[in-house]
This record gives C-alpha cells, structure tokens and sequence, in this order.
C-alpha cells in the first residue's frame, strides 16, 4: 500500500503532536484551576492552535494542515440558523467522526481530555466538552449577519 502523507503532512502531524504535548503538560498545571472548566478557557487551551482565537479555522497551524480547520462560528449556519448541540457533543467527543477530526490532523477531545492525567473522572470530562459546546453555541454568528 502506497502512503499519501506528504512532506506537508508529516510537519502538520508533528507540529500538531508537540502543541497537543504542550497543551497537555499546560493542562496538568491548571487542572485545579476554576478556569480551567471554562469552554472559553478549553478553546483557547486546546483548539485555537488550529481553529484560531477567532474561531474561524484561522489558527497558526492551519496552513500546514491537509484540509483547513472549520469556521467553528458558522455551525449554525450551515444548519438552518440551528446550533445542533448534542451532534457537535459528539463530534467533540469521538462518536461521530468528522473529516480531520481524529486523523492525523486534529485528535479526539473525549479521549484527550480522559488521559491527560489530571482527570480520572468520565463526568469532569463530559463537563469539559459540554464547557466547550456551550462555548462554541455562544461564538455563532447571528441570522442577522448573513
């Protein structure tokens, strides 16, 4: 079987890698903290790398990816004016997968949030996901602006 992965891919892959490393030792370290619950907190933490600060899949690392990260604003747009909250839970978490999403590119937060060492508990995890769906409810862009 022939590999697809590119020079560009490889980098991406390990560029990802070392700023998930890096965002899980940062974790560890504030895992006590209040804010570390927060879902604005947790976008900053662990998605903006890709997604950017700004949600719209403008992030320092998106260049170097295969397929450019989503606009993370515009989820209910492209559902009818309609944030589905339960399916992005799932995305978040691994049940239903998405392109890019727990490939090489961009890993499962249900599974990253549940080994990386400072949470033992299913529910604190479930908490930090609902945190970050409810964050990403919150950043739509309103009917009015399109």
């Amino acid at each position: 079987m022939t590999s697809t992965w590119t020079f560009r891919g490889y980098r991406a892959a390990a560029v990802a890698g070392l700023t998930l490393a890096g965002m899980l030792l940062a974790g560890r370290a504030d895992a006590q903290s209040t804010s570390a619950q927060t879902g604005d907190y947790l976008f900053r933490t662990y998605c903006a790398a890709c997604h950017g600060t700004s949600a719209r899949g403008d992030g320092p690392l998106a260049d170097a990816m295969r397929k450019r990260p989503a606009n993370l604003t515009e989820i209910a747009k492209r559902n009818k004016g309609v944030f589905p909250a339960e399916e992005v839970l799932k995305m978040v978490d691994g049940r239903q997968p998405v392109k890019g999403h727990g490939g090489p590119d961009m890993p499962v937060w249900g599974d990253v949030f549940a080994r990386s060492g400072d949470v033992s508990d299913p529910a604190v995890v479930q908490a930090r996901i609902k945190a970050l769906v409810a964050y990403l409810e919150g950043i739509q862009v309103k009917a009015a602006d399109y």
